[in-house]
């Protein structure tokens, strides 16, 4: 019996044996989702808020839910400037900034608001795919990933009263962005009359008589209904609204190359979507807002040459003193290097 027990022993060893190798090894467990938390001061139901989503949409769909961004839409996570300090550290992970937002990280992004610098979108296309290099680098410097542009479309003031001139313009009380204190200063030392407030608050602003100008998008102007309490339009595109899509670089770290690689492919396509659509519907929304009662003023002769000379002293004295010079450079050498192509 003893010897019958011993030589049973290994041989039910080695079945067990052979049949836990034979067995399927179980899956290895699923990544936790990367959640993303994104925000924007894009109204929520706008173009812009669907083109967001679609592109989030893109990007859950095509990672198989590995990367998820979760849309903080209209501002309710604050303005642009609290979007940078939240990212800094790390209560939020992602904005669609605008080049106000972006110029709380580096200065550099101010070269898109320099007025009568652009005089059309393929002008502007141009020098941005020219100096995207140069921005993503300071970008990365400063501890953000750039991803793609944003357009929301080209500024125009809308006023209160009737404005002809920068004089007409001196005589009403400004919207300046909040915590862009260069800006705000620069207005007061040419003679104009800055008052700095929250995006946010721009409607209360408008009709408790707080400003009684804003330079803005007609987009933006009819989305928001801004333009009701400022029934008068400059018709003299001052800048391009451009904004972009950034991630902070901790975030970006906790990202597989290759869903890194989805991401950025979603974003260009959002990029290339709005390039298309927000020229068209601005143009429609100035239509429609004049439809609805907004009057059109269209500087001419000396009006508009001292629009020019105006913003001609702006763009110099921003290189000296906002924009760092070697960007202020590099974009008008694109800007002349697009000119001269196109004569």
């Amino acid at each position: 019996m003893t010897l019958f027990a011993r030589s049973r022993r290994p041989a039910g060893l080695a079945l067990l044996l052979a049949l836990a190798l034979a067995l399927p090894a179980p899956p290895p467990a699923a990544a936790a989702p990367k959640t993303l938390k994104f925000a924007t001061i894009v109204p929520d139901g706008s173009v812009w808020d669907r083109e967001i989503k679609a592109m989030a949409a893109e990007v859950q769909r095509r990672t198989e839910g590995r990367v998820v961004l979760r849309i903080y839409p209209g501002g309710v996570s604050g303005d642009d400037p609290d979007n940078v300090r939240k990212m800094r550290i790390g209560q939020l992970h992602a904005a669609a900034l605008t080049a106000t937002g972006l110029g709380e990280i580096d200065d550099a992004f101010q070269v898109f608001g320099m007025p009568r610098f652009y005089a059309s979108y393929e002008e502007l296309f141009h020098v941005s795919k020219a100096i995207e290099p140069m921005l993503a680098r300071r970008l990365d410097a400063k501890g953000f990933v750039f991803l793609g542009w944003g357009h929301a479309g080209w500024v125009n003031l809308f006023t209160t009263k009737p404005v002809n001139t920068p004089a007409d313009l001196q005589k009403l009380k400004l919207f300046a962005w909040a915590g862009d204190n260069q800006m705000v200063q620069w207005w007061k030392s040419h003679g104009y009359q800055p008052v700095p407030l929250a995006s946010t608050d721009i409607m209360t602003g408008l009709t408790t008589g707080m400003i009684e100008a804003l330079p803005t998008t007609p987009l933006a102007a009819l989305t928001l209904q801004w333009y009701r309490p400022t029934p008068y339009m400059l018709d003299l595109g001052m800048a391009p609204f451009v904004g972009a899509i950034v991630v902070s670089k901790k975030a970006w770290a906790d990202i597989s190359p290759a869903d890194q690689a989805v991401m950025r492919e979603a974003v260009k396509k959002l990029e290339q979507r709005l390039q298309q659509a927000i020229p068209v519907q601005d143009r429609k929304a100035v239509e429609e807002m004049t439809r609805r009662g907004l009057k059109v003023v269209k500087p001419q002769g000396a009006q508009l040459e001292a629009w020019n000379r105006a913003a001609a002293e702006f763009s110099t004295s921003l290189r000296q003193t906002v924009v760092p010079p070697e960007v202020f450079d590099a974009a008008l050498k694109a800007r002349d290097q697009y000119r001269a192509q196109r004569r």
